[in-house]
């Protein structure tokens, strides 16, 4: 049976349309698995950097730690709200981080209702924890430079333990009270939640927003800035003094050498340096050497607070303009970034540290070494094996050494006895 010309056109037709549809599903194929493999790669990439800021967190404040513990020259005040400073990290990396990167990751809430309250208790109680720490160490600093004679009676241990607990205990009135209690979001918000408990957003209300990112962050903010600013002044002012001293004391020199004093003061100090009295420039050395100090740990830790600063302006001016203005919204990459922005300072203070400071650096490297010592008992196990091997195979080469030099000896003495006779 045979087909006619409009049959085969219909046939050519429906054969065409056959292999375009086919021809479609492959691009939609194609196109999904590159989709696919592009989303793979990201999240690996993503899991990669999430995880490299958390284990450097946790592992280079830990190393902040146990350096101040371990070494008495770090055991001074300052370094005391650095060492609470790096436990206040180390809890962001373990409470904070590591429930960001499951969301991240994961692309919803597994923990439930409660510990989404919990967790965003944590994360807004450890940034407003860091902050105030840094604001305690600005004011330490400004007394140890601006009233140096006056810093001892003022920062004791009884004032070091008053504001680590107000340091600690405070930011509870701004977490975890206002969140378990519903005070921080809307109604609207909260039935969202119930009825879906796999989201965990952080919305809240105008007056939330303003009150916390006020005493998390901007008046804390100002009062360092401010107290960093005295601190400069006033280090300047004492490095101007102490350079026109130097002019001064130098041009003394030289107008009483030109009159031909130089010969009285050398027999004056001669006679000083006999008397028993105790000279007064070694005090004045003391103090330049501590001052000296005190600006370089001044200068390091404003070079922290500049960099936590940097790290969480974005994140607090995101969270007040996205609270503040209804009509404002983010994308998921934006709120990403500007949290693991903020999350990243936790991990970037000990590499201020170990650069800036030498003394932590010193104490950093010590600290390792005795960790590497006591982590590797095998490998210190194989090196004194080694060095028996290498013991046991030297004293073998000696005797041999020995033998050989006697049996040499003893066939020259036959030989010349044999020539003798």
């Amino acid at each position: 049976m045979g087909f006619n010309e409009t049959q085969m056109e219909d046939l050519d037709n429906l054969t065409n349309s056959s292999k375009y549809f086919l021809f479609n599903i492959d691009q939609r194929n194609t196109s999904t698995d590159h989709h696919e493999i592009e989303f793979i790669l990201f999240l690996t990439i993503k899991a990669f950097i999430m995880g490299f800021i958390i284990i450097c967190a946790l592992f280079g404040n830990l190393l902040v730690i146990v350096s101040v513990m371990r070494h008495r020259k770090l055991q001074v005040i300052t370094n005391y709200f650095v060492m609470s400073l790096a436990l206040a990290d180390m809890l962001v990396a373990l409470f904070a981080m590591t429930f960001n990167a499951s969301v991240e990751l994961s692309g919803r809430w597994l923990f439930g209702y409660f510990m989404c309250d919990v967790w965003n208790s944590l994360d807004v109680f450890f940034s407003t924890v860091s902050i105030l720490h840094l604001c305690c160490i600005s004011v330490d600093r400004y007394y140890a430079i601006v009233q140096p004679l006056d810093y001892h009676s003022i920062m004791t241990n009884v004032r070091l333990g008053i504001m680590l607990s107000i340091v600690w205990c405070s930011p509870i009135v701004m977490s975890f009270l206002p969140i378990f209690a519903g005070w921080y979001t809307t109604k609207e918000h909260l039935e969202y939640r119930k009825n879906y408990p796999d989201v965990c957003v952080f919305q809240v209300n105008k007056l939330y927003a303003v009150i916390s990112s006020s005493v998390s962050f901007w008046v804390p903010g100002i009062i360092m800035i401010a107290m960093y600013y005295k601190i400069y002044r006033e280090a300047d002012h004492q490095e101007r003094v102490m350079y026109r001293s130097k002019v001064a004391a130098a041009l003394l020199n030289k107008h009483l050498q030109i009159n031909g004093i130089s010969a009285g003061l050398t027999t004056l100090s001669t006679v000083e340096q006999s008397s028993p009295d105790p000279q007064p420039e070694v005090p004045q050395m003391t103090s330049s050497s501590k001052m000296k100090r005190e600006r370089k740990a001044a200068r390091t830790l404003g070079i922290i607070m500049s960099a936590f600063l940097a790290c969480w302006l974005p994140f607090f001016l995101w969270y007040l303009i996205t609270s503040l203005c209804d009509s404002c919204e983010s994308s998921e990459v934006v709120v990403a970034a500007v949290f693991w922005v903020g999350y990243f300072n936790s991990a970037l203070n000990p590499l201020i540290y170990a650069y800036f400071n030498r003394e932590f650096r010193a104490a950093f490297r010590k600290t390792l070494e005795s960790c590497c010592r006591a982590i590797g008992p095998v490998h210190d196990l194989r090196m004194q094996v080694h060095r028996k091997q290498d013991l046991v195979h030297s004293n073998a080469s000696s005797e041999m050494h020995v033998n050989n030099q006697l049996r040499c000896h003893s066939e020259l003495t036959n030989v010349h006895i044999e020539a003798c006779i």
